[in-house]
């Protein structure tokens, strides 16, 4: 796992046992992605998967009330780290013929009014899923998971009042994820899967 913020710091967690190796970086910084690719390389001989997750969501506002940090912040967290992790991440996956799977997002299907750069941003990590497809057919498949709202606490205290029954669980995606990376999936490629659950 990689994040930005040290499991031992406040308000990370890491509860997975010996199975979970962490590893801190900026994914939003080239030279950092670049020496935490091969950081994990060296430690582990090899990358077979790679699961893009980092993202955040800022709305609420219209887009000309937007204002520009906001909009690098989406762009940033949501789209550049899946091209700079993928780009580093693709020759160790040419070599074991591996995967990547990464986190776009139902409402990057369509425009909507108050998160309009969140959904570009989201929409860009689906184009750039297909283009990871074509440009690696045969060698290394890629797919991407497209959410709604997904249960975690920082959603909950976002949005009190909404129904949470009807929010899709982590682990669920995770399992979703997990089976795109498998061999279970290998004639799958260049896909949006909807995971919405309920929502």
């Amino acid at each position: 796992a990689v994040d930005v913020v040290a499991p031992d710091d406040e308000g990370a967690q890491l509860d997975a046992g010996e199975r979970l190796a962490f590893y801190e970086a900026d994914l939003t910084d080239e030279d950092d992605v670049g020496r935490v690719v091969d950081e994990v390389v060296d430690d582990h001989g090899g990358i077979d998967c790679l699961l893009n997750i980092a993202g955040t969501w800022r709305g609420g506002e219209a887009l000309h009330q937007t204002d520009e940090d906001t909009f690098d912040l989406l762009f940033d967290v949501n789209l550049r780290t899946m091209f700079l992790a993928s780009k580093h991440a693709l020759p160790h996956l040419h070599e074991r013929e591996g995967a990547i799977v990464s986190v776009s997002s139902r409402s990057s299907l369509e425009g909507g009014e108050g998160d309009g750069p969140y959904r570009a941003a989201k929409a860009g990590v689906r184009r750039l899923t297909e283009t990871l497809a074509e440009e690696n057919e045969g060698v290394v498949r890629a797919n991407a998971v497209m959410p709604s709202v997904i249960d975690t606490p920082a959603n909950r205290d976002a949005m009190p009042d909404s129904n949470h029954e009807k929010w899709v669980e982590p682990s669920d995606i995770a399992e979703v994820m997990l089976f795109l990376c498998s061999d279970a999936a290998s004639v799958t490629s260049g896909a949006a899967v909807p995971v919405y659950g309920e929502a």
